[in-house]
């Protein structure tokens, strides 16, 4: 397996090189290829940890030295190393399936056939997009913090590159905002792996576990400070919005399922390597948790923009899976414990990456068939565009958490837990009924704006709509197919070895 989850890495990485040193049209095929690849990649290493008769947690350390070289005690100290369970290879599969569908929809998005955006593309973008699936690989795959850290940073760099992929001030100012944002975060990820070799001598999640309460303080909430700039929460928010000047398939992957995800991820997995931790840190997660909701919501009710509109969204969404992590630092019931934080949690990461990449995707083929992603331009979309104005209906619908789609198999752990926790703790209760007001308004709002784009007669730009690329319909239907079923794969798979 460990050989396997090294492919899935580095794959993507030599495809990049490769990628980046070919002529347009052979890098967009190899492109495509690489990513099928990797995918296939992270399929087989899951396969390989379903069928291995091994302990839940499998680690396998890759760079090592004994410390005997530097005068040390003689015992070895793991740098990096992969963590193969059912929680890195769902969401491997997951950042990695998704890199490779959006590599295919931008085959189709970017040419001159773009109604908004007409342009052929780069070999820069396809080399960037290739780094970033293999830096989110190796980040979810990690069993170190440095591991982590090393990943945190090079999708940071990648960001910066695609978020200013077009080239313009305003989209240079954006990426370099992203950057300078996140990397602020990263100072938290430096401490608390710092803090961690420090006491531990080693970066090892598992030794997390052994520190005492004032270490475990530190080291989970660096992760978590890292956690709020990666995954756009207050204080460290106001890159996200702006990040949408990037290409649409840029922005459904890393500000849907890769990049944003990365702070939730690592902060869930310090929180399951941690046991149990000072409540100050829950407390401290579930509030900032909540005052990002709630100025999420305020801020993407004005937004006629869909894109920003599903920026704020994404923020409100990042704050459901920080609340349902913190719930689980609070939680002395292991039992709720494990729910809220692989049902809740993790399963969340999971079905938001398909149901809000879906969201993204559908908004960047109305820009591309329409020429504006502007609500208020945009009426009977269903009627001219059947399969957008589905994709419109299940995104909003899976996103708002309405059931059968994945959304509701996600939030429901999150009250259910919530509600539980409350009634000893009060001001969890407090704040589980605030969440609840919230996924009751987004509804709202979301069906709102369903009922002035999908139904109806078309407006002239819609009227006037040119077909969609088949590349982009196949996309579209696999992300649809996916907010109904993914969360059945996430249970089915967060209960083996469990």
């Amino acid at each position: 397996m460990d050989k396997i989850a090294l492919a899935t890495i580095l794959i993507p990485f030599i495809g990049a090189l490769l990628v980046a040193c070919l002529p347009y049209r052979a890098a967009r095929a190899l492109a495509l290829v690489v990513a099928l690849a990797a995918s296939a990649g992270s399929a087989a290493l899951g396969l390989a940890y379903f069928n291995a008769d091994m302990p839940e947690n499998c680690t396998f350390s890759l760079v090592s030295y004994n410390s005997a070289m530097f005068g040390g005690a003689g015992h070895t100290v793991e740098i990096f190393g992969v963590l193969v369970d059912r929680v890195s290879t769902l969401i491997c599969f997951a950042v990695v399936f998704l890199g490779f569908l959006v590599v295919l929809y931008s085959t189709a998005y970017l040419t001159k056939g773009n109604r908004e955006h007409p342009h052929e593309g780069t070999t820069r973008f396809y080399a960037i997009m290739l780094a970033f699936i293999g830096a989110m690989a190796g980040l979810t795959l990690s069993s170190t913090l440095f591991g982590q850290l090393l990943f945190f940073e090079i999708t940071g760099g990648c960001s910066w590159g695609l978020i200013g992929y077009y080239q313009t001030p305003k989209s240079l100012r954006s990426a370099m905002k992203a950057l300078l944002v996140t990397h602020l975060g990263a100072l938290g990820l430096y401490v608390a792996a710092a803090w961690l070799f420090h006491e531990t001598g080693s970066f090892a999640l598992s030794g997390i576990a052994g520190l005492g309460d004032t270490a475990k303080i530190i080291v989970v909430g660096g992760v978590l400070f890292a956690a709020w700039g990666k995954s756009a929460q207050i204080p460290m928010h106001m890159w996200l919005p702006d990040a949408m000047e990037a290409p649409t398939p840029v922005s459904a992957y890393l500000h849907a399922a890769s990049m944003v995800k990365v702070g939730v991820f690592i902060f869930a997995r310090a929180v399951m390597a941690a046991g149990d931790i000072p409540p100050v840190v829950g407390q401290v997660g579930m509030v900032m948790a909540v005052i990002t909701l709630i100025y999420g919501f305020i801020m993407y009710l004005p937004q006629t923009d869909m894109k920003r509109l599903l920026a704020y969204s994404t923020i409100t969404q990042l704050s459901y899976i920080i609340f349902a992590i913190s719930l689980a630092a609070l939680c002395t019931d292991p039992v709720l414990r494990n729910t809220v934080l692989l049902f809740g949690a993790i399963a969340y990461i999971f079905n938001h990456a398909f149901a809000k990449s879906l969201f993204f995707l559908v908004a960047g083929a109305l820009s591309y068939t329409c020429g504006t992603r502007t609500l208020t331009q945009l009426q009977g979309i269903l009627s001219r565009l059947p399969l957008l104005g589905v994709g419109f209906c299940v995104a909003a619908l899976a996103i708002t958490g309405v059931p059968p789609l994945n959304g509701f198999f996600s939030k429901y752990p999150i009250f259910t837990t919530g509600f539980a926790l409350g009634s000893t703790h009060w001001l969890v209760l407090v704040l589980t009924v605030l969440v609840m007001i919230e996924s009751v308004g987004s509804f709202a709002w979301f069906l709102y704006w369903f009922g002035k784009t999908v139904p109806g007669k078309p407006s002239e730009v819609v009227a006037q709509a040119q077909p969609v690329p088949a590349a982009m319909k196949l996309v579209l239907a696999i992300l649809v197919f996916m907010s109904f079923c993914s969360s059945i794969m996430a249970v089915y798979w967060l209960n083996h070895g469990g």
